[in-house]
């Protein structure tokens, strides 16, 4: 072990040498929570096992929104607001299939991310898991041709779970949907979040970001270009209630608030067409970061996700 230009070089003699060979960090810290992340004991013959976390968006927007988060063994979907043939060829182009998925954790009722519940649920047989309210909201969605009968699961909202190696937390969220949640899904020693089609910002949401290591937050709209923009008033009025959607502003505002160094990824989510700028995003969030000493690209991976296409796929 030494220190050199500001990083510390770890040598691991054998036989842990064979599974982590040499590597730098800051800080001694980041030792343990890159072994931690990275390998998990096996009881046969003390052998590690290396469990890698891969995470894709495959669409986030409102024309609909579908995320993968797993290995490449097995994972799980969050929401299905694109159609089941395009889940299924996203699945497919990194090398996993249906029968890899263990279920699909819904967010909240509105169309763009419900769309193939249907088809997921009752045709693929997947296990589609919210809260008795959202399922409901399900039910009374003329865009579900196919109603769940067989596939339905249940969460109470706020009451931990497990679902194979994954354990999940859920939280409320302010929205004009049936009822809307949050989830944080811890795994392997990690920590993910998903906040998407935030009306308001609220103290459990601030306190989870504050423990979480990969986030994926609203960044809707730029406030100028929708005051300026084509949408009629009411829209735009719902658009920036309680209840509405969250701005590139405030979603930089709750991250500096609540930033701490365990945090590794930010993608920016659910970006409005019309209404706001993958670069305006961006830079908005950045610069709120920037304003507390955070550089992007440097010591957070920040990223915007695609509205109608697959993201970058991250190995976390």
């Amino acid at each position: 072990m030494g220190k050199n230009g500001g990083f510390w070089h770890f040598y691991i003699s054998h036989p842990l040498r064979y599974y982590f060979g040499v590597f730098r960090v800051k800080k001694i810290s980041d030792l343990f929570a890159y072994i931690e992340k990275k390998y998990y004991l096996c009881t046969f013959f003390g052998k590690m096992e290396e469990k890698e976390l891969i995470f894709q968006a495959f669409a986030s927007g409102s024309s609909g929104n579908c995320y993968y988060l797993g290995t490449k063994e097995q994972g799980i979907l969050i929401d299905a607001g694109i159609s089941a043939r395009t889940i299924h060829k996203d699945l497919q182009a990194i090398g996993l299939d249906f029968r890899n998925i263990l279920g699909v954790l819904i967010t909240h009722d509105h169309a763009d991310h419900i769309r193939a519940v249907g088809t997921l649920g009752e045709k693929v047989m997947l296990p589609i898991y919210s809260t008795v309210e959202i399922h409901g909201g399900i039910d009374r969605n003329y865009g579900v041709r196919e109603k769940l009968r067989t596939s339905r699961r249940y969460f109470q909202k706020g009451v931990e779970w497990t679902l194979g190696d994954f354990t999940i937390n859920t939280f409320g969220i302010s929205h004009d949907s049936t009822d809307c949640v949050g989830y944080v899904i811890d795994i392997y020693g990690q920590r993910f979040m998903i906040a998407t089609d935030c009306g308001c910002i609220n103290d459990e949401m601030e306190a989870y970001i504050r423990t979480a290591n990969h986030i994926v937050i609203e960044a809707n709209h730029d406030e100028q270009m929708l005051l300026n923009g084509p949408y009629p008033t009411y829209l735009k009025e719902r658009i920036l209630s309680d209840r509405g959607h969250q701005s590139n502003d405030v979603c930089g505002e709750v991250l500096a608030r609540n930033w701490h160094d365990g945090i590794r990824n930010i993608w920016l989510c659910h970006l409005s067409l019309e209404n706001n700028d993958p670069k305006v995003a961006y830079e908005t969030v950045a610069e709120h970061l920037l304003n507390i000493g955070i550089v992007p690209r440097e010591d957070v991976n920040l990223q915007v996700l695609e509205r109608t296409e697959p993201s970058q796929l991250t190995y976390l």
